[in-house]
Parts: structure tokens; sequence; C-alpha cells
């Protein structure tokens, strides 16, 4: 990929595509295009037609989705298949009219199915059924992974796929919409500044997860930009499982919360288990760097500092 090559990263004001333009910016990629959702609707194929035809992009990221966890996927259920489906139907197709180099698509680990065998291999996907609890977005982003192998199949094209562990860290959504760990560090700041004597967790803490520092997850990317063009879809984790029980504690010391942990167990809890298979990325020559230990400590302190003024809630999408 050369110095000078136009990078377009589709979603670079959410967790995973701001992490991507930093590390575009820190290599001395200097072409990096962007577009904010007020500008640019990823929904919209007019509007994205217009900007192919006008920035002509050698590469494409696409990062930009509607995430969520649990309650945001069983509160809005239409608007995360339909939206995310838009999104990608329009990116990767408008991609590859417009002669784009490669693509590179994020999918998610909750592609997988609930019962799958652990760690997951990449040949797991489409062995059972998905998780319910999550299954708009699932459904959308196993979509996605079919449409680019589906392009690279017809039409010759380079669209790589990867699916991420559970990603963390800066400029996360921190609120009960967010993803687990960073709705927990919301809850646990609110908790510290109201002084609460308890704070409740969704569900019985027993599921595991891999959690994965964003940071590392843009480095691994920008790996495979470099050296992976097959259209098999590729995981991408740390290879370590923590459950949510263990995740909460390690929160609750990292910022001194003094109170109890109640577990709600009449929520959901999602998935037993998750836990990606990472010897293809391995054998190639790509391994994550970031403890969990680190990257909470790195988290915690970017929200304290960017979310000190908002002391009476988490912060709303």
């Amino acid at each position: 990929m050369q110095k000078k090559a136009k990078i377009y990263v589709a979603g670079h004001t959410g967790l995973i595509g701001s992490a991507l333009v930093r590390k575009l910016k820190h290599s001395s990629y200097p072409n990096v295009i962007t577009r904010t959702r007020n500008a640019l609707d990823l929904a919209d194929r007019k509007q994205v037609e217009r900007f192919f035809f006008k920035e002509k992009p050698d590469y494409v990221i696409l990062a930009a989705a509607k995430v969520g966890g649990i309650h945001a996927n069983n509160t809005y259920p239409a608007e995360f298949i339909f939206e995310n489906l838009s999104i990608q139907n329009n990116v990767i197709d408008l991609a590859y009219q417009h002669g784009v180099k490669k693509l590179l698509f994020l999918a998610s680990s909750c592609v997988y199915p609930k019962q799958c065998k652990q760690p997951m291999v990449e040949e797991y996907l489409l062995t059972g059924a998905i998780e319910t609890t999550n299954e708009p977005y699932a459904v959308a982003k196993l979509a996605g992974i079919k449409m680019c192998q589906a392009y690279n199949k017809q039409y010759g094209a380079n669209f790589i796929s990867v699916i991420p562990a559970n990603v963390y860290g800066v400029n996360d959504h921190f609120d009960e919409n967010g993803h687990v760990l960073a709705a927990l560090i919301a809850k646990f700041y609110l908790a510290c500044n109201q002084k609460s004597k308890n704070i409740s967790i969704w569900g019985t803490g027993k599921p595991k997860r891999e959690f994965f520092f964003v940071d590392d997850l843009a480095d691994a990317c920008m790996f495979l930009l470099k050296n992976y063009d097959r259209s098999e879809v590729i995981n991408l984790g740390t290879g370590l499982e923590t459950s949510i029980a263990e995740l909460a504690l390690m929160i609750k010391g990292i910022t001194g919360f003094k109170g109890e942990l109640v577990f709600d167990k009449s929520k959901p809890d999602g998935n037993p288990r998750r836990l990606l298979d990472n010897s293809k990325v391995t054998t190639l020559g790509w391994k994550a760097s970031t403890s969990l230990e680190e990257g909470l400590g790195v988290t915690w302190q970017w929200y304290k500092k960017n979310w000190k003024s908002n002391l009476n809630e988490p912060k709303k999408r």
C-alpha cells in the first residue's frame, strides 16, 4: 500500500474508525479521506455514489455501522438490520463500481453460532443458529462478509473481511446502549460520583468474552491491508477470555468503587462464551500486544478526561 494512496475510512468518528485514522496518520499516510454522517449519509446510495465519483479512493476501510449491545439490539432491531445492510450494500458495491483496489470490511464475533465450539475458527460460520439477542446486527454483518466474497468470486475484486473480538477503547459509546465494557465504565464512573452503595450489572456475570483493545485492532487491519488478499474471513483477537464478573471486578479496582456488585439475573446473558481462534493471523505474523489491564487503564483515563464535566449521566448517542 503506497504512502500516497487515497484511503477512505468509513465511520471515522466511531471507536474503530477513529483508531484506524490515528494509526494511518501515525504511519505517515497523508491522504486519509473521512466524512461525517452529516456530510455523507452512507445509507443514501446517491450520496455515496457522488462521493466515490469525486474522491476516487484507492482503498476503503468499512468501519461504519450502527453498533450497540444487547439492550440496543433488543430495542431497535429494525434500525440495526436496515441501516447496516444499507451502508454495506452501498459502500461495497460502489467501491467495486469505482475501481477501488482493496476494501477491508469489519464484521463482528457475534456472527458465529450461539452454541459454537470454542475457540471459534473461521470455518464454523453458518454452522448453527446465532444468538437472538443481537441477531439483527449479526445478520447484517454476515451479509457483508458474503457480499465481499461474492464480489471477489464474480468480479475479481480484492475485498477482505475480518472478525474482531469484543473491541473496546477510547472513543467508544459509553452508555447503556454501548458495548459491555464501555457501558460498565460509564456505570462505575456515575456510581463513584454519586457515591452509590451498589452497582447493578446486566445478567449473571458468567458469560466470557475476548476483549480486544482498539489500537491493536487498527494495527492488525493495517497489517492485513498489506499482507492478506484472500476471500476467506479472518479472526482478530487476543486469544484470552474474561468473564463479565471478572471484568466488573477489574473495573471496580481501577475506578476505586467501594460498593457492592449486584448481578441482575432477570436480564439475558447473551452468548455464553466468545473466544476466537486467531491462528490464521498469527501464522501470517501478527499478534496483539496490549493486555486487558493496560487497555482498561488507558480507556478509563480517557473517559475521565473527556467526560468529567458530564457527571449526571453517561453520554447518550
